[in-house]
């Protein structure tokens, strides 16, 4: 131990043995590692306190100097003060080794180093930031060898000297680096004279500690006290660290310039630059403070816990953007006045800083004076430049060529301009991106703001002036970080520089959807015209609606890849659609220069169906719920995702990569602050709803997939409930707070597949594949009743088991609503009783239901991909939704009631407006159908979803003749027109002739058992024939019913043709699913030729139109083409991957084309069966396939150069190289077969949802 030391402990011996406690002090002293385990026994072996006292500083003057510093610390520790200061002055300067004592490093060591070289005290109120001060530390270890700067910059108030200051509060640090001192110089913006008046003072501080008798003339000019001082460093202070605090000016640098240690906070990075010596290390200090450490800060300042203080408090740290200045500014106030919470955060929230003024020991009186003096050091026309900058949108990073656009400069010269912003901490930087991209902190953002207020305006208008003038012929389209700002922000400025009429002109522009969708996708652009709705409905409120309802209706199409064509998908538009006129104009130019486009005749006949189709996820929908304020979507699926958008616009807020397995079902919290997610991974995760982050995973205690999870509706007391395929311990709620299960509801011994709580939260209702409904109290988690769904289907047996899939619950809570099978109950609560029930079609199964929490109204989700609405009062139907291309697993409405979400296995989630979905009485047809082409009369005929037949005029789609609605379901139809006359074909095996227009039956023509798959009439219409489920075709003269059976298939006779035209060719050929073709002599009902072709089901047939040869195409995978004269098969075509469905012969029968279930269609030579080319074989849509399905239909031009063909939408193709010229979507999907006019002009059809399409070629 030190002299100086020891004498002190001799000399203070008598009082501390009086006074202290050893015990107390010794549990210290074993922490620091100076005193054993061993040590401490013998001392408490002594029997009074003042002997334990005397044992202890015997024990001690043996010791060494970490000895005497910790029983020091000890002293202070206990309150022993006193005591303590007799021992201060005698302190070891330099103690042998690093010792820990004080947590933060401040020994009394570093203490008095600190305090002698005048580092400022912490603020009163201070949070650590641990990795930040460990970052500097690294750095400051580098100049342990040899002298060097350090610079730590940031922007105004980012907290640059507390972290120096902190950063030198450590033992270790300063004795193996700075055992010579650290000096602290606070220098500001100062003139000479002033920095000399600084300078001098620390030459004599630095003098007088090394000799307090000598005392040295202070120096006269900078000069000399720059060698003074490079004297001092150099030969009495050799390795001590110099701190320069708030540097502004490279002359006060070259000052200090000595070949010494020093550490430099500034707000400009390229002030080292100046100056000598190595390891120039930078430490931006970008990150402002988290949100729990600025509430930390400001519950430390009002003298209370995080937790307790009021909502405004993270309201205020939000508007704070984590600077730590305005953090303690506020906080500073509100210790003066506790209640003016809401008051700061108004004053925050309307920028204005100069009311937040200073309580600190802060250079600057506000924080607008401090952001002020940043700039003022920038050159003018750099200021002017500085300003510009107001127009950024916060959050938002631009890359320079953006800002060239803007200054009209070279980029090489804007990024110099922009590298002096960000030595100055006026512009971040992000360095992850190349190029560089450049950003502004909100602070300095809000500061510019208020600071140019009134030139807003005319900033804008300088941003939408130079792009107009840089890209005066057309947008940029390069999909670069440039082009990207452009086309994303463009019209922001516009709205802000109140450029309305350029607005209009670019937002009401077919091309600006086109390349705007392209580049972004459609949510950033249905977000424009809801964003500045305000601004284009003072031009054309309908014009902006029908531009919003097209983008709504059509984004899932233009998410696309390849992108479709938006002047086609345009000319779906209703007639009088500002939309549809561009579409229509461009189609008529484009047209003129040999593309194809296609106008929708008769689209007045479909209403709207959904508001917003979205299409979140590549896979199966699983589960999509609203926010409880109705603003955001969430849903999830197979692709393991859960993702947020906006419930107006379908744009992106959040997505995350939720689960290792499918995610079953996802939820809000009451307060929307938090999504839940339940998957087959067997976990339950808790998030953040804004920012993505996973607060909570639950995954030990469910053993099965997790099926469903809900929130209770209040906050009252928050509680989670979660339901699976567990056998017992399958239904559960969770407290948030706790790492396992509040509760366990016990009672289904069969998979829970869904939960929900009663709208007030008392009872959870739980639906089970037991057959059951469980209601348990959720208080208690005692059952309270159980209801008996199977005993409602009392045709099923013990074997067929009855899943109850969910259930719901009226608004009032009085009734709970659940489904099962295909069918909807509804029971009383109190008594169990049903008080309803709702079935559907026999074929479909109810998937979910939902009930409207501000009606009558209830949702059903169905597995035919129908969404039904229904009154529960009445118990009546009151809309169809369709839409959707698969089934349909989950519906919910707003809060509000207004709007209702369906999502389903085809990927999208489709919103609805409650009041405006059209009921059931609208007509949709079945796509069993035929076209008449007669000139330019166009007749259809089709079966109505309401079993009646419908003759249309093609043209218009208005309904000319509509039968009587039939007991069996209409199977197929065909038109005559002389006589004018319409067949239709049965489930029960009846063929009915009707005259057309009057309805007046004909002839009824009994003899098939079962149903009618196919008839035709013979060119004269005397004669039809029908094919049918039951084996044969027959042949009937029909006015007098006389009939000639043509048998010999063993299976359905799906369709047949005739060989030719001529009414004297008899000849008819049939084909079935036994793998079999027949030729027949229709006159004499004779077998010609009977063929085995293939060895599955034969799907199409076709006869080349010079009558030599026909083909078949097969389940096999192969088509064959045959000779007509030999019956040999001339080609067998290998090579599709999945069953042939379809084939056509071009007119001049040289080609064939053959259409597959893989969406696929090949061209072969006839000549040598030779393949010409794939169709389609690069652009796989979305739905995994390459034509939307399977290909069901081909029709060749007249001169054919053009194929058009049906699958899940219409494509028509280039027949010489084989690609897609159009595509055409409908409404629906599974196109079974397309009517192709004889000049290829018009071509109908009918989808899968019952809409008819008259599609004409635009010329």
């Amino acid at each position: 131990m030190e002299e100086g030391a020891l004498s002190c402990l001799l000399r203070s011996r008598t009082m501390l043995e009086q006074d202290i406690k050893a015990s107390y002090l010794m549990d210290h002293m074993i922490s620091d590692g100076v005193l054993t385990g061993d040590e401490e026994e013998m001392i408490s072996k002594q029997p009074t306190r003042r002997d334990q006292a005397v044992a202890l500083l015997e024990l001690l003057l043996r010791k060494d100097n970490r000895a005497y510093i910790s029983f020091y610390n000890a002293l202070v520790r206990e309150s022993y003060g006193d005591l303590a200061n007799l021992l201060h002055n005698n302190l070891p300067l330099i103690s042998p080794e690093a010792h820990k004592s004080f947590s933060d490093g401040g020994t009394p060591y570093v203490q008095t180093v600190l305090s002698q070289g005048g580092v400022p005290q912490r603020p009163v109120v201070f949070v650590s930031r641990p990795k930040l001060v460990n970052q500097v530390r690294e750095k400051l270890y580098r100049l342990q060898k040899e002298p060097g700067w350090v610079t730590v910059f940031g922007m105004a108030g980012s907290g640059k000297s507390v972290l120096a200051a902190e950063a030198v509060r450590d033992h270790a640090l300063i004795e193996e680096c700075f055992p010579g001192g650290v000096h602290w110089l606070s220098i500001g913006q100062l003139d000479k004279p002033d920095l000399l008046v600084k300078i001098q003072s620390l030459c004599f501080r630095l003098e007088q500690s090394q000799d307090p008798q000598s005392v040295h003339r202070p120096p006269s000019s900078l000069d000399e006290a720059k060698e003074r001082m490079r004297f001092l460093m150099l030969r009495r202070y050799p390795r001590c660290l110099l701190i320069l605090d708030d540097i502004w000016d490279n002359t006060v640098l070259k000052t200090f310039d000595i070949q010494c240690r020093i550490l430099v906070t500034t707000r400009d990075r390229s002030l080292t630059d100046s100056v000598s010596g190595t390891h120039t290390t930078f430490f931006p200090l970008e990150s402002g403070l988290d949100e729990d450490k600025a509430l930390e800060i400001l519950a430390l300042y009002v003298n209370s816990k995080p937790q307790k203080l009021p909502d405004d408090a993270r309201s205020i740290v939000r508007e704070c953007k984590g600077s730590p200045l305005v953090v303690s500014l506020i906080g500073a106030l509100l210790r003066e006045f506790p209640s003016r919470w809401s008051y700061y955060l108004r004053q925050l929230q309307q920028k204005q800083f100069k009311r937040i003024r200073k309580s600190s020991s802060y250079d600057y009186d506000a924080l607008d004076q401090a952001m002020a003096a940043s700039i003022q050091v920038l050159a003018e026309n750099h200021r002017e430049l500085y300003k510009d900058l107001t127009v950024l949108e916060k959050d938002v990073k631009v890359p320079a060529k953006v800002l060239s656009v803007l200054w009209d400069l070279e980029p090489e010269e804007v990024e110099d301009i922009l590298q002096e912003f960000v030595n100055k901490s006026l512009l971040f930087r992000d360095c992850h991106h190349r190029p560089y991209l450049y950003y502004l902190h909100d602070l300095q953002l809000d500061f510019l703001a208020e600071q140019n207020r009134s030139q807003i305006e005319s900033l804008h208008t300088k941003v939408v002036r130079q792009y107009q003038q840089h890209y005066k012929d057309s947008p940029p389209t390069s999909g670069d970080e440039e082009c990207l700002y452009w086309i994303r922000f463009l019209t922001y400025h516009m709205a802000k520089a109140n450029l309305s009429q350029e607005l209009y002109a670019l937002m009401f522009s077919l091309d600006w959807v086109r390349t705007k969708a392209q580049i972004m996708g459609p949510g950033h652009l249905i977000n424009d015209y809801v964003e500045h709705g305000a601004i284009l409905d003072k031009e054309n409120s309908e014009v902006r609606s029908q531009f919003q309802e097209f983008l709504s209706l059509n984004g899932h199409q233009l998410e696309q890849r390849p992108f479709p064509d938006v002047v086609q998908l345009a000319l779906s538009q209703p007639h009088n659609s500002e939309v549809y006129r561009q579409a229509l104009l461009q189609a008529q130019d484009r047209a003129s220069k040999g593309k194809l486009y296609f106008d929708w005749l008769n689209k007045s006949s479909v209403e709207s169906l959904s508001r917003l189709v979205v299409h979140p996820h590549q896979g199966s929908i699983y589960s999509a719920c609203f926010s409880h304020n109705g603003a955001k979507i969430a849903s999830c699926g197979a692709s393991k995702t859960l993702r947020v958008f906006k419930s107006t616009t379908g744009e992106k807020l959040l997505e995350i990569q939720a689960h290792d397995d499918e995610v079953l079902c996802c939820a809000f919290s009451p307060d929307d602050r938090l999504l839940a997610t339940c998957s087959s991974d067997r976990k339950v995760k808790v998030w953040n709803a804004e920012r993505g982050s996973l607060l909570r995973v639950f995954e030990e205690e469910h053993e099965e997939q997790v099926n469903h999870c809900q929130f209770t509706n209040t906050t009252r007391r928050l509680l989670l409930a979660t339901c699976s395929n567990d056998t017992f311990m399958n239904a559960k709620l969770w407290n948030l707070n706790k790492p396992s299960s509040q509760n366990t509801m016990f009672g289904h011994l069969e998979p829970v597949n869904h939960c929900c709580f009663s709208p007030d939260d008392t009872y959870l209702s739980t639906s089970s594949s037991d057959g059951t409904i469980k209601l348990f109290e959720v208080s208690s988690a005692n059952e309270w009743k159980t209801i008996d769904v199977k005993s409602m289907f009392p045709e099923s047996d013990e074997q067929t088991e009855v899943h109850v899939k969910c259930s719901t619950w009226s608004a009032d809570g009085k009734r709970v609503i659940c489904a099962a099978r295909n069918a909807v109950f509804v029971f009383d609560v109190e008594t169990a009783d049903m008080l309803m029930e709702i079935r559907t079609s026999r074929l479909s199964t109810v998937q979910y239901c939902h009930a409207c929490p501000t009606s009558n109204l209830l949702a059903i989700a169905l597995s035919h991909y129908a969404v039904e609405l229904w009154d529960i009062e009445t118990n009546k139907k009151v809309a169809d939704c369709s839409g959707h291309l698969s089934w349909v697993h989950g519906v919910q409405f707003s809060p509000d009631g207004s709007q209702l979400l369906s999502c389903s296995d085809d990927q999208t989630v489709r919103l609805w407006e409650t009041k405006k979905v059209h009921t059931s009485s609208a007509v949709s047809l079945k796509r069993d159908s035929d076209v008449l082409f007669n000139g330019e009369v166009v007749t259809v005929a089709a079966a109505d979803n309401c079993n009646r037949l419908q003759v249309r005029d093609g043209k218009t789609g208005s309904v000319m003749f509509q039968s009587e609605e039939h007991p069996s379901r209409i199977r197929c139809t065909c038109i005559c027109s002389q006589p004018s006359a319409v067949v239709l074909g049965r489930e029960d095996g009846t063929v009915q002739i009707l005259e057309v227009p009057s309805g007046m039956a004909l002839a009824t023509l009994l003899g098939h058992t079962k149903t009618v798959l196919h008839c035709q009439f013979s060119p004269d219409g005397q004669t039809l024939i029908t094919s049918s489920e039951d084996t044969t075709v027959r042949v009937w003269r029909w006015r007098s019913a006389e009939c000639k059976v043509l048998q010999g298939h063993k299976e359905q006779i799906r369709r047949f043709t005739l060989l030719s035209n001529s009414p004297t060719d008899t000849r008819l050929l049939s084909w079935s699913f036994d793998g079999t073709v027949k030729m027949w002599d229709t006159e004499s009902g004779q077998k010609l030729q009977d063929i085995e072709a293939h060895q599955g089901a034969i799907l199409a047939c076709h006869v080349s139109p010079d009558g030599r040869l026909f083909t078949t195409t097969s389940a096999d995978r192969t088509a064959k083409v045959w000779s007509c004269e030999s019956w040999q098969c001339v080609h067998t075509l290998s090579g599709h991957q999945d069953c042939v469905r379809s084939c056509r012969f071009s007119w001049d029968s040289r080609r064939l084309a053959t259409g597959d279930d893989n969406g696929e269609i090949r061209l072969w030579s006839v000549k040598d069966g030779s393949l010409l080319k794939i169709c389609s074989r690069d652009n796989k849509d979305a739905m995994d396939s390459l034509h939307g399905g399977w290909v069901t239909d081909l029709h060749f031009s007249p001169d054919n150069s053009l194929l058009v063909s049906t699958g899940g939408y219409i494509k028509w193709w280039d027949v010489e190289r084989g690609e897609a010229l159009q595509t055409f979507y409908p409404m629906g999907a599974n196109l079974k077969r397309v009517h192709v006019s004889p000049d290829f002009s018009t071509f109908i059809t009918i989808d899968s949802i019952g809409i008819l399409y008259v599609l004409r070629r635009v010329v």
